[in-house]
C-alpha cells in the first residue's frame, strides 16, 4: 500500500484517492480505508481531514539503537551455568532499552523452545531476577540442571513448559529446588541466514 501510494506520487506530483488506491490494488475502498487509517495510526503516513488527496508520506529518519555490551556467561544446558563475571566466555550488544537491572546472555542448546523462536546456538538475554510471573520465559534452575522454560503458576502447581511438542512440561512437586534466575527479556538469533 505504501509503495503504491509513493509510486502514484512520483508518477502524478499529488496523493492518489481511496478509490484511486482500491483500483491500482484491486481490493475494495473500505480495505483501502482500514489499511491507511492503520498506516497514519502508525505514523507512516499523515492527512488532513476532509481534504481530497492529502495524504503525505512520512520519512523518518533511521534511528540509531544505543547499544550496551551484555556478558555471555556460559550455556544454558544440564549443569550450573557459570554466572560469575571472572568466567565471562564473551559479550553480545543489545539496545539499551531492552537492558535493564543487571543481565547476561546465555547460549542455547537443545530444540525445546523452538515455538519461540528460540533455537540452538541462540543467544537469551536474561534479567537476573529470583521472581518471574505466570507465563514468563524464564531461565530456571533445578537441582544442578538450567533450563530454559516458560513459567506457569497456578493454585495447585507449578510447571516449567516447553515451546515443543516434543517435551512434556516439568511438574514442580514439594521438596524440588527450584531457582528461578531470571527472565528472558530478549533473543538474539545466531541460525545462519539462507543465501538469496
Amino acid at each position: 500500500m505504501l509503495d503504491a501510494i509513493k509510486a502514484f506520487m512520483a508518477s502524478h506530483g499529488m496523493a492518489p484517492t481511496l478509490v484511486e488506491l482500491s483500483e491500482i490494488l484491486n481490493i475494495k475502498p473500505p480495505s483501502v480505508h482500514e489499511q491507511i487509517t492503520a498506516m497514519i495510526r502508525k505514523g507512516l503516513l499523515r492527512h488532513s481531514p476532509r481534504k481530497v488527496r492529502s495524504l503525505e508520506v512520512v520519512e523518518k529518519t533511521p534511528r540509531i539503537p544505543h547499544l550496551v555490551s551484555v556478558p555471555v556467561l556460559g550455556m544454558v544446558t544440564a549443569g550450573i551455568p557459570i554466572l560469575a563475571v571472572e568466567n565471562r566466555i564473551g559479550e553480545v550488544l543489545v539496545e539499551s532499552h531492552v537492558v535493564r537491572g543487571t543481565c547476561f546472555a546465555l547460549r542455547v542448546k537443545g530444540d525445546s523452545m523452538v515455538d519461540e523462536d528460540i533455537c540452538e546456538g541462540d543467544l537469551v538475554i536474561v534479567r537476573q531476577q529470583p521472581i518471574a510471573e505466570n507465563g514468563e520465559i524464564v531461565v530456571a534452575l533445578m537441582g544442578d540442571e538450567a533450563t530454559v522454560k516458560r513459567l506457569f503458576i497456578s493454585d495447585t502447581l507449578i510447571e516449567l513448559q516447553a515451546a515443543n511438542p516434543a517435551y512434556r512440561p516439568i511438574r514442580i512437586e514439594q521438596g524440588d529446588e527450584l531457582r528461578i534466575l531470571g527472565k528472558v527479556v530478549a533473543v538474539r538469533s545466531m541460525s545462519p541466514t539462507p543465501n538469496a
